[in-house]
Formats: structure tokens, C-alpha cells, sequence
């Protein structure tokens, strides 16, 4: 008994503890699409046509990583609000659903 008990807690640390990775892990993601997401609008504010080559970089970077179809496409070749509409598409699938969600 005192055995099956000692296993059972070491599966639900091994669970919590798994959980809590991912979460960390979706929190940053999130973070960093916000972070990619303000610098394209201060370029946008700026009326910037170009993308520097690091933001430009690191975006082309992520979205492949999270296999957006977007990553696809020639990174030179993609403007802002495209490259933000594939961030906000990352977002969305990050964001966690409950069950009373309406689609």
C-alpha cells in the first residue's frame, strides 16, 4: 500500500512537473511573439518599409520552428502585416482553451 502510494506521488510530481515546462515554455513563446509583434508596429508607426535583418531574422527563424505555411515563402519578400498576421496565427495556438470556449 505505502509502496503503490510512493509511486503514485512520483508519477503525479513527474506530471506536474512536465506541465509546468510546457507552461513555461508556451509563456515565453508568447513573449516573444509580443516582443516580435511590438517592433514590427514601431516600424509600422514609422512608416519603415524595410525589415531589419535581425528582427527579420529571428521572425523567419520562429515562425519555421512552428511550422507556419509562412515560412515557406522568401523572408526578403514578406512584408510586415504579413509577418504579423503569422505571429498572431502562432499566438492564437499557443493560447490555452477551455472547454466553454465558443468558436
Amino acid at each position: 500500500m505505502i509502496q503503490e502510494t510512493c509511486t503514485r506521488i512520483e508519477e503525479l510530481e513527474d506530471y506536474w512537473s512536465s506541465e509546468i515546462r510546457a507552461r513555461h515554455a508556451r509563456r515565453n513563446k508568447i513573449r516573444d511573439i509580443d516582443d516580435m509583434l511590438n517592433q514590427f508596429e514601431m516600424l509600422n508607426l514609422a512608416d519603415e518599409q524595410v525589415i531589419p535583418t535581425d528582427l527579420r531574422q529571428r521572425v523567419a527563424a520562429f515562425i519555421r520552428a512552428e511550422g507556419h505555411p509562412l515560412s515557406e515563402r522568401h523572408a526578403e519578400s514578406v512584408a510586415i502585416p504579413d509577418w504579423m498576421e503569422a505571429l498572431y496565427d502562432v499566438q492564437d495556438g499557443l493560447m490555452i482553451r477551455f472547454p466553454d470556449d465558443i468558436d
